[in-house]
């Protein structure tokens, strides 16, 4: 989904400058439908980041704890995560009973829409992290690889390089 959102945002994007430019006119509900995708884009992609453990963190601290003393920061790390969620999901739930006969204005679609994203992004995040709170007090050795960051390129790729393959340019290091 987040694929084709940047692929019709970008198509929307560039065909209206070109009827701007070449033609003098253009698609009247192209900004509003690219602001719409972006949104659900960037909500759709933080699910995603957060599955993959690729939100940014500072270890320094963390990796310097013992197992049991991990699983206490990284608990109090995620309750805050669930409460900021909460919150999200809670302004998100007012905003659309708020707005939610409004229409937007070019496009006329319900902007329930809109603020609904932030809905459904803040109950698959509370998964995603409830999920994670399970493996690291019930998976033994989980919560080593919960709290640990990817340092290198070749880390967040899987290691792909390990199995042989040679990086860009043919260099393998």
């Amino acid at each position: 989904m987040i694929a084709l959102s940047l692929a019709f945002m970008c198509f929307l994007v560039f065909g209206n400058v070109v009827l701007r430019y070449a033609f003098n006119s253009g698609i009247t509900w192209s900004e509003e439908m690219s602001r719409f995708l972006f949104v659900w884009m960037i909500f759709l992609g933080s699910i995603g980041a957060l599955k993959d453990k690729q939100h940014l963190g500072v270890e320094m601290l963390v990796k310097k704890l013992p197992p049991t003393g991990k699983k206490i920061v990284y608990t109090i790390s995620n309750v805050l995560i669930l409460f900021a969620l909460w919150l999200i999901f809670e302004g998100s739930w007012k905003m659309a009973l708020l707005n939610q006969d409004s229409k937007a204005p070019a496009t006329g679609l319900p902007m329930i829409y809109l603020y609904g994203v932030g809905m459904i992004m803040s109950v698959a995040m509370a998964i995603v992290v409830l999920v994670h709170l399970y493996q690291a007090f019930f998976q033994k050795d989980a919560i080593h690889e919960l709290t640990r960051l990817k340092e290198s390129e070749e880390e967040m790729l899987g290691g792909i390089y390990d199995q042989g393959q040679s990086l860009p340019g043919g260099n393998r290091s």
